[in-house]
């Protein structure tokens, strides 16, 4: 068994975050231990932003959720992310 390095003491997450991108974690675990954990669920963080559309624009996007029965920002989401995931992979 090898000695582990003991966890500092964080002031706050962001303090926590910088540590764990650069310090090597098999000094303080013991991943042959690990066990897979599963979070059925787990949400998402989200955050709130502000976006200014042209109305016509919104207006467009509304009629087509409402075709899809489905909630104007819910789908301006999945348009978001779809267009962000072909965008990356364009760029791969």
């Amino acid at each position: 068994m090898k000695n582990l390095k003991q966890i500092p003491k964080f002031k706050n997450e962001d303090e926590e975050r910088e540590f764990w991108a650069t310090a090597d974690t098999s000094k303080y675990f013991d991943w042959s231990k690990a066990e897979e954990a599963i979070f059925p669920n787990l949400k998402p963080s989200t955050e709130s932003i502000s976006l200014r559309l042209p109305s016509s624009l919104l207006a467009r996007l509304k009629e087509l959720a409402n075709k899809k029965d489905v909630p104007y920002q819910s789908l301006m989401k999945m348009f978001l992310s779809e267009k962000v995931e072909q965008e990356l992979k364009a760029s791969r």
